[in-house]
This record gives structure tokens, sequence and C-alpha cells, in this order.
């Protein structure tokens, strides 16, 4: 995949370059594509795929920071215990490399739309700018500064763009969102390659005010009333049931067996070394939520078993164990044998696998490579619904009833996943009615709020909104760890550290960015809305 979009891109730089001189068509090789007959369309199933397929940096960091999952092995101490491990800091600039790379196949795709027909490609361009905002959310929101008006203008003659502050940002994406629901219209041409939603506007339009109050909660902290006009804009207008899910379904076809991975974000060495965290596991089984007989497995006995992806494990719910985060299998204090309730086991090699014990995420559902990756769910934005009410602004509908929605559309979400992941819509009711909406105090209800988001978005593997959303309302209330040699001073990261060739790359505008982040480019500073 990666070879192919580079030769994509080789092709489009290609392109941009061409002699506008018309050639007689003698000369013309009609086999060959050129600005007139390529279609704009694949460009933009090109930028979906590529920024939902980030499985394995998520694996790398947010996954384990967040609680999520857990690991003993050294690859994962990035996450798991806040250390650089060498040069898997390079890791931490991919979120701002890769994701330059898909905003640069969507200004692409709108150039040639425009040169082409405007008119005709008027919902095109606009899903384009929808697609925009929801690429550059992501890298300011891990980043904070970032290049956003200047960014991917190359051919514009801006090599070097500027890094705008967040704050200037927010309203830049706010306001282009808006402008470019705006422009969808149902009755004109309709895309063609969009593997969100097949190019149907209406659930395009609902995904855009989503996405919108998504945006908006973000300033919750900083500027609570612009998130209040922002959210109250949108209100009526977003997802209305799961069927709204913004969801990109992979395909087992383009397996590539000589490197484990697939176009789903799971990869079959990677995923053996993770399990499920105690924190989330504890939360699911002191609720009793249906999920955790649904979402784990405890995998056979025995290295060799455990390896097997094929032989299935035992999913029932009482027998599920979370591995606490922060430990090793180094023999030392912080062995996993030393944990709490360590599950045991004797012997060694293929007699005993040290994680054996552990729930795992269940093959069925997250190894699959078939699966779906979620982007934006019902289940979240009614929590964030939720929220809103809470805070007292005006939204249809009771917090409680937003909460619910998102309670239970996160749990039917599951069988998005896999048909066998369903629950019984009974179940599922008598789990809302057991852990109704805490109205106790706004802290009561934000906690829950949130702790149901964390969770939502955890088992959906949706790991890097988990983070980001923790960041911006503080719940749930995890416990960091304080691995030995950590460089977090004990603490959760906070950031991710930029792409490490922009000294290179863009060196002034790095440099004069790096100078307004207190503290430094480290993990533990704070983006502009995480006060």
């Amino acid at each position: 995949m990666k070879n192919f979009c580079i030769t994509g891109i080789f092709l489009l730089l290609l392109l941009g370059s061409c002699s506008k001189a018309k050639l007689d068509d003698i000369n013309t090789d009609p086999t060959k594509l050129t600005e007139n007959n390529y279609d704009p369309n694949s460009l933009l199933s090109q930028a979906q795929l590529k920024y939902a397929n980030l499985g394995y940096y998520q694996l790398l960091y947010q996954s384990t920071m967040m609680q999520l999952l857990a690991s003993t092995y050294y690859y994962y101490n990035n996450g798991d215990k806040y250390i650089n491990v060498g040069s898997f800091t390079d890791y931490q600039g991919r979120l701002f490399d890769e994701g330059y790379m898909d905003a640069s196949y969507i200004r692409e795709m709108q150039r040639l739309a425009r040169l082409k027909d405007p008119v005709a490609y008027q919902n095109l361009i606009a899903i384009g700018d929808i697609m925009f905002v929801l690429i550059l959310q992501r890298i300011t929101d891990t980043y904070g500064d970032v290049p956003y008006s200047q960014a991917v203008k190359a051919m514009q003659g801006i090599k070097y763009p500027v890094y705008d502050r967040q704050e200037d940002i927010y309203t830049a994406m706010l306001d282009d969102l808006d402008a470019a629901i705006q422009q969808l219209d149902a009755d004109k041409p309709l895309p063609t390659a969009d593997l969100f939603y097949k190019g149907d506007i209406n659930k395009w339009k609902k995904f855009g005010y989503s996405l919108m109050v998504r945006i908006a909660m973000r300033l919750t902290k900083v500027d609570p009333e612009k998130a209040r006009i922002w959210t109250e804009k949108a209100v009526g207008k977003t997802f209305q049931s799961i069927n709204d899910n913004a969801i990109l379904l992979t395909d087992a076809s383009s397996f590539n067996s000589q490197n484990g991975t697939s176009l789903a974000l799971r990869t079959y060495s990677d995923y053996l070394e993770v399990r499920w965290s105690k924190t989330l596991i504890d939360q699911l089984k002191n609720t009793n939520d249906p999920r955790l007989g649904i979402i784990g497995e405890i995998p056979k006995d025995g290295l060799a078993k455990n390896a097997d992806q094929n032989l299935t494990g035992n999913s029932e719910a009482i027998i599920q164990l979370g591995m606490p985060n922060g430990y090793d299998l180094q023999g030392g204090i912080t062995d996993i044998s030393r944990s709490p309730d360590y599950p045991g086991g004797t012997g060694t090699g293929s007699d005993f696998a040290p994680l054996g014990k552990y729930s795992r995420p269940r093959t069925g559902m997250y190894l699959k490579l078939s699966g779906p990756i979620f982007i934006l769910t019902y289940a979240e934005i009614e929590f964030l619904l939720a929220e809103a009410k809470v805070r007292g602004w005006n939204v249809d509908g009771t917090a409680k009833l937003h909460y619910t929605n998102g309670l239970t559309g996160a749990i039917q979400s599951l069988a998005q996943l896999d048909p066998l992941a369903a629950v019984d819509a009974n179940k599922i009711i008598d789990f809302v009615n057991q852990n109704p909406l805490d109205e106790t105090s706004t802290t009561n209800s934000l906690n829950a709020i949130n702790t149901q988001y964390w969770v939502t978005t955890g088992t959906n593997f949706n790991f890097i909104e988990a983070w980001l959303n923790w960041k911006r309302s503080g719940y749930p209330k995890l416990v960091p760890v304080n691995y030995k040699g950590n460089v977090t001073n004990g603490t959760i990261p906070r950031r991710l550290i930029y792409l490490s060739t922009e000294i290179l790359n863009n060196p002034q505008n790095y440099k004069d960015a790096v100078a307004r982040i207190v503290g430094g480019d480290v993990l533990t500073a704070r983006v502009w809305w995480d006060k």
C-alpha cells in the first residue's frame, strides 16, 4: 500500500509539472493519465483509507497511554511506560507526516475537480473541505501549532508553510466546515469513490455537523462560549443512529502476507503483544457491562497455543482479567509476575505463556482482515451532547436521554465490528437502566459521560480519539505509571513531538512554533486548548 501511495504521489507531481501546451492528437497516448482524463474521485478514497489506517501508531502510543491496552514488551514502552525507546521516537511524528500526505491528496483532488468542472464536482470539492478539517483536527490536537492556512500549497509556491496558532486553526476549521456543509447538494452529481458513505450527501451533512460538535467541544476549557455557540448551531443536524456511523470497511483480499499487514489496523506480530488493560476490564466488571463478554477472551494456556490466532479463547465475562500497565518481562520488581492478581502458572517455553491468562482483544472481532475502522460515531456525539446539556446549553432533550442514547449506541455498534458481537436488546436496556447518568453533581455527570466516551472509543480501537477527549475532559481519572527511566516524570503524555525532519525541511517556522510551546517540544507540554 505504501509503495502504491508513493507511486500515486509521483504521478500527481508529474501531472502537476506537465506543460500546458496542447499536443497534437497524434502525439497523445489515450492510455496515459492526464489532468483532463484523470478521475479525482479516486483521490478521495485514497485519503480516506490512509486517514483511517493508523492503528499501528495507535498501538505504540495512545492505546497503552490511555490504559485501554497494556503490554510487557519493550517495543511498547513508549506508550505503556512513557519511555522514548531508541529510534521509535520517529513514530511520534508519523501523524504529522502522514496526515499532511493525506491532506495533499485532498487538495490535489480538489484542484483536478475544479480544473475539470467545478459545478459537476461541487459535492466532491465540499467533501474534500470536510475531509481536510477532519485530517487537520487530528494533527493539531496531537501537536498544537501546525501549518493550516498554508498547508500543502507547494504547487502555489509555498514551500515553507507557517505554523498557525492552534487558536486560529480552530476558528478556521469551524468556518471552513460550516461553509463546506452549505455547499453539499444532493441534487448535484455524487462522489463515486467514497469509502465512508458511498456518496450519500445527507449522511455527509450529518457527518459535517457531528464533526462540528466534536471540534466545538474541544474548546470547553479555553473558550466555553465559542464552544456553546458552535455546538448549538449543530443541534438537531447530527447523527441520529448507529446507521450514521462513519466507518471504513477494509478488504481481506488486500492482505499483504509478506509484512503481515492489511488495509485494517491490525498486525499479527504486534497484536500478540498487547492485552486489555486492567483499568478497562475493571471498569466493565464494576458496572456489569455486557461488552465484557464480547470484546475479550482468555487464550489457551501455553505459548504455542497463545500465539495461534486461529484458536479462539474463552470469552466468558466472569473470567476476563485485565493486565496492569507498567510491567515488563525482565525478572525484576516490575516483572509482570510481581503484579497484583497475577494469574500465575508454572513451566517455561511452550508450557506456559506469561501473558496467556490475561484478556486479549477477541480475535474474531479485532483481527479479521475485512473488519471496519470507526471514524466518528453516533455514540460519541450523543455523549458530547449530553455534556453540553449538563453545561446548561440549548440542546434538545435531556442530558440523561443523550447519555442513554450514547450508551445504547456504543453497545449496538459492536455488531458493526462483527455480527457475532451483537448484544441482546433486553440486556442493553437492563444495563442502561442499572447505570443511569449520575446527575447528583456536574462533576459526577461529566465523569460518567466521558468515562463512557473512553470505553466506547477504546473498544472501537479508536485510541487516538480516546486520548484527545481525555486530555480535554480529564476523565476517566487515570493513575499514571511511574516506570524507571520514563521521560515524563510519571505523568501521561499530553502531546507528541513534531516530525523530526521539520528542523531541516521548514527550520524557521518550526523553531517559531517550538518557541511558543511552554516547556518546549516534549511529551509533557500541552496544546492550546488543553489547560
